[in-house]
């Protein structure tokens, strides 16, 4: 990797001296504003993406800092089993949702823990769900700090030794305690985090339809981000799938409560009290994303709000003392991240200074690009996907980018003015954060946007300013009309984003292929060999072999059961076929199947895979198929489904179980 980092400052460097010494315009004073604005904007963008490249420079290899799987095998609960509390702080989230997580937390494989829902919303049929399963129930009279405020109060109930903490719509895997709470055999240790990993598709990716193409934004962040933190001792806590001391939490006051980023500011503070802490680079639990575009914008609103706001409290990293200069620095990174937002938005303005004011921002000629511009601009593509751990390329996440920036712009600009926002819970349910027609707080601005960038692009293709353009270097326009048509092409991607894919189900679909008999329950020695391809809580899609097909639709249906390897038997009903390709519910589950059910698409081990980003242009042009064809809504044969592993050992002949 060093070597690839040195490559790039060289380019670095001798792009950044050619853009000071020979690109700024300074012909006009409006020229000149332009100019320099969009040279800062880029100057720090380039610092940020070095600073972050800087904290890798010092990870001997990719996963040296992380716990490998190899040193977290060599490690052991046996002999060393501290209580833990399990605490699941919920505010609105649905009963099915609920109990999923309470599930998943009671299944997890260790000796000696408890589990405690922490309901802020009072609500009478989580205390009798709690009831029937056994945990702990536990509400608050007064709802002050959300979140931070929920745990808190829970913090004077519990008494384990360790406390791990999940969302509502997060499932833990049944080895999650197994795999961290050894970690803690170093006393020294704060906490421990683990990847935030989603069982669903965000809605970027799903609305485009990029389940196979795009992977979200959090496995950049989990597997290259955090690697990088931990070696400077600087691990980002991201508010759920973590386990913390309860001493160095007391230590430090319990968890913060001056912003709604309270996982990142009681991080710091509890690193800044002397204690290490860890990053387990295994996806151990997995929740939902947002539903809809409008969700997740709130989201990602939320978490800008929330972070520039530490820089207000007394977790700010730059004031704070017990860190070291590396580990302020890396904190800070963390918050400037967001403020990021600005520079990109005055970058994607920029292309429209010539068209729409008449002012060129970056002289340019073709010898200079080639010889500077291209060359730097050229690795970076090359190399952001072997940088990155194989979990982004260089332009398709960029989506995400243009599609939130306006409204991040507005949240990150009203928290440094003093106007934070709000603490408002990502909703779970579709009945709560589905509207009609686009996300218009994400769509107006782009529409505006593009208004511009059409009107930019027209002027500088007209005849009649040729007199003006002429005063221009030819390489200057045809960077600025190639510019301007990337621009267009990706804000008319975007703004085909805001509408949501339609038939959307709230429970997840998951990807995975594997070999199971049909059978009928009156006469279980009849059987037929199918493939699944699709499963999920409310039923599952398969393959037939032709001549078994037809025999399915004739034989009786009422009565057929399927038989998951080494899993479960379950009763399911045929609800729609298309040739060999089958559609099926489950059907009159008991508690036991349900159970049974849940466990092999939520708990099992080595459940979530690590995927790799795919080669970007590929990638790009499905990206320009998708956007042609159009939203497809999702139903029968066409849903939206991420992939799971097979469970091991996973037998290749399901015959055997006939």
């Amino acid at each position: 990797m060093r070597w690839a980092l040195v490559l790039l400052a060289i380019l670095a460097a001798h792009y950044t001296a050619w853009r000071i010494t020979s690109t700024l315009n300074f012909s006009s004073t409006l020229a000149s504003a332009v100019s320099l604005i969009t040279l800062v904007a880029e100057m720090q963008l380039l610092a940020t993406a070095f600073l972050q490249l800087g904290f890798s420079w010092l990870l001997p290899d990719r996963s040296s800092s992380s716990l490998s799987g190899a040193e977290l095998d060599g490690l052991s609960c046996e002999g060393f089993a501290p209580s833990v509390d399990i605490l699941v702080p919920t505010y609105g989230e649905p009963l099915s949702v609920v109990e999923r997580c309470l599930l998943g937390c009671l299944s997890i494989k260790y000796s000696n823990f408890q589990v405690w829902l922490l309901d802020d919303g009072s609500r009478p049929e989580l205390k009798q769900l709690c009831k029937q399963l056994g945990v702990s129930y536990l509400e608050r009279a007064e709802h002050r700090h959300a979140k931070a405020g929920n745990l808190n109060n829970a913090l004077q109930h519990c008494k384990g030794e360790l406390v791990a903490v999940f969302d509502a719509d997060v499932v833990p895997l049944q080895p999650f305690l197994q795999r961290v709470v050894p970690c803690f055999q170093d006393l020294s240790l704060g906490f421990v985090q683990t990847p935030q990993s989603y069982m669903n598709a965000d809605p970027v990716i799903r609305n485009l339809r990029l389940e196979e193409w795009l992977l979200p934004d959090e496995e950049a962040f989990y597997r290259w981000i955090e690697p990088s933190r931990e070696a400077l001792g600087a691990v980002i806590c991201a508010g759920t799938s973590f386990v913390m001391r309860r001493s160095a939490l007391d230590s430090v006051g319990g968890f913060e409560t001056a912003t709604t980023s309270e996982d990142l500011a009681t991080a710091i503070r509890v690193t800044a009290a002397g204690y290490r802490n860890r990053f387990v680079p295994e996806k151990l639990s997995a929740g939902l994303a947002p539903f809809t575009l409008a969700a997740m914008a709130r989201q990602r609103c939320r978490w800008a709000s929330g972070t520039v706001r530490i820089l207000h409290t007394t977790a700010n990293p730059l004031l704070i003392a017990g860190l070291s200069p590396l580990q302020r620095l890396a904190y800070l990174e963390g918050i400037l991240h967001w403020l990021n937002v600005l520079p990109q938005l005055a970058l994607a303005l920029t292309p429209l200074s010539l068209g729409v004011l008449g002012v060129t921002p970056i002289v340019l000629s073709a010898n200079g690009v080639l010889t500077h511009a291209l060359p730097f601009y050229g690795a970076q593509l090359l190399l952001t996907r072997w940088l990155s751990g194989q979990s982004r390329t260089a332009l398709l996440p960029e989506l995400y980018r243009w599609i939130f920036m306006f409204p991040i712009s507005v949240a990150v600009v009203s928290t440094l003015v003093g106007r934070p926002w709000r603490f408002r819970v990502t909703p779970k349910t579709l009945a709560r954060c589905r509207s009609q027609g686009p996300a218009n707080k994400i769509l107006l601005p782009l529409l505006l946007l593009l208004a511009m960038q059409v009107v930019g692009l027209l002027n500088l293709l007209n005849p009649a300013l040729d007199v003006v353009l002429s005063t221009i270097s030819s390489a200057t326009l045809t960077i600025t009309l190639m510019w301007s048509a990337v621009n267009l092409f990706l804000i008319a991607v975007v703004i085909r984003c805001c509408w949501d894919r339609p038939g959307l189900s709230e429970c997840p679909w998951f990807a995975i292929r594997f070999p199971a008999l049909l059978c009928s329950q009156s006469l279980i020695s009849s059987t037929t060999q199918v493939e699944v391809r699709l499963i999920s809580e409310t039923g599952l899609e398969l393959n037939v072999s032709g001549s078994e097909a037809s025999m399915m639709l004739e034989a009786e249906t009422s009565d057929l059961m399927i038989l998951i390897p080494s899993w479960a038997l379950l009763p399911v009903k045929v609800v729609v076929h298309r040739g060999t390709a089958f559609g099926f519910c489950w059907r009159d589950l008991t508690d036991h199947q349900s159970v049974q059910l849940k466990q092999f698409l939520y708990q099992r081990p080595a459940l979530w895979p690590v995927r790799q980003a795919p080669f970007e242009l590929y990638a790009l042009l499905i990206l320009v198929g998708r956007f042609l064809i159009g939203t497809r809504e999702e139903t029968w044969f066409c849903r939206s489904a991420l992939p799971q592993l097979l469970p091991l050992p996973f037998p290749s002949d399901s015959k055997r179980f006939s």
